[in-house]
């Protein structure tokens, strides 16, 4: 008898969980937006994540989610109300093709304890532009097209389907950018970069995590304090650097500028841009060239192997090797205070 009023108790807890966990995902508001003509979006909030996704215009709406900031407090949708009301602006309103969706506290000087978690989440037309900020939580962009300026002090910055002039900056995570086009400019503070299928011109910086590319074309510059860079399938024109960690490169068919302070480098040209120039200051470098091609060659390591030279004239030896391949043409220069290795394929 008392295994099945255990039984029966665990039942009752958990389908109050379920329910609370429900209350809890469901929008605590939402506003239609389908008989506008939305071409602007302003977020602001301290206290949760933005999402901005592009739909079509009879999908178009604001969704506001509410919760406590302590997850280990729960509140009905009347003692929400009643906090929002006491300590907080929330407006969410439409005016000149401009939605703007803010959430503060009334107070600056509010006691963060009793502060709520208020998150968007926006619905437009593709064509938009928007403006998003936020202190506490992640901000996510997907099909969408237009000038995006976004930044975040407390979350991570993920992106797909963009198109446009794209800038976003974020102090506390990680960020990812899949099949977007342009101009796209992005950093943080405290986490890696993963872009893959982009194109366009493309910054990407850390200076707390690696960073890894893949399949992208344009020009790219990308650049960490406090990782490894890793790449594969670049075309255009690509420049890495780290301070922190090794490189690998593989399957380029672009100009391109890699170097470290701490770590090994192995680098596989595919196809030879403009220039190819690869250094270090703490490791060994290993590089592979297409054979074929005409190069100007200037290496300068601690020990220099090369599996084979043919078609060479100028100057080798076990430090440094200078000449043309082929009868020269695409400057290939290599500096390290360790070892080379040469493969032309």
């Amino acid at each position: 008898m008392k295994n099945i009023l255990h039984l029966l108790l665990l039942v009752l807890l958990s389908g109050a969980a379920v329910a609370q966990s429900r209350e809890n995902q469901d929008p605590f508001l939402t506003k239609s937006l389908s008989a506008e003509s939305i071409r602007e979006v302003f977020v602001r909030t301290s206290g949760g994540p933005i999402a901005v996704s592009g739909v079509s215009a009879r999908e178009a709406r604001i969704e506001v989610y509410v919760r406590p900031s302590n997850n280990r407090v729960t509140l009905s949708k009347e003692e929400i109300q009643q906090k929002l009301d006491e300590d907080y602006e929330l407006t969410v309103s439409v005016a000149g093709n401009k939605l703007t969706a803010i959430a503060k506290p009334k107070d600056p000087n509010f006691n963060w304890k009793r502060a709520l978690s208020i998150s968007f989440k926006v619905f437009v037309p593709q064509n938009v532009s928007s403006d998003l900020k936020t202190s506490g939580g992640g901000i996510t962009l997907t099909n969408l097209s237009g000038t995006h300026d976004f930044s975040t002090s407390g979350g991570g910055l993920n992106l797909d389907r963009l198109s446009g002039n794209i800038r976003g900056r974020t102090s506390g995570g990680g960020i990812t950018v899949a099949n977007s086009k342009d101009e796209i400019d992005l950093s943080t503070s405290g986490g890696g970069i993963k872009a893959e299928n982009c194109s366009g011109n493309i910054k990407l910086a850390t200076s707390g995590g690696g960073i890894n590319l893949s399949g992208l074309q344009g020009t790219i510059k990308a650049s960490t304090s406090g990782g490894p860079v890793r790449g594969h399938g670049i075309k255009g024109e690509l420049v890495a650097r780290t301070s922190g960690g090794g490189v690998v490169l593989r399957d380029l068919s672009c100009s391109v500028e890699a170097h470290t302070s701490g770590g090994n480098m192995d680098v596989a040209v595919a196809q030879l841009g403009q220039y190819v120039t690869v250094s270090n200051s703490g490791g060994n470098i290993q590089l592979e060239l297409p054979g074929e091609k005409g190069i100007n060659l200037t290496l300068r390591g601690n020990k220099i192997k090369i599996d084979a030279l043919n078609n060479f004239s100028g100057q080798q030896d076990e430090h440094r090797v200078t000449g043309k391949i082929n009868g020269g043409g695409v400057p290939v220069e290599v500096r390290t205070s360790g070892s080379i290795t040469l493969a032309l394929k």
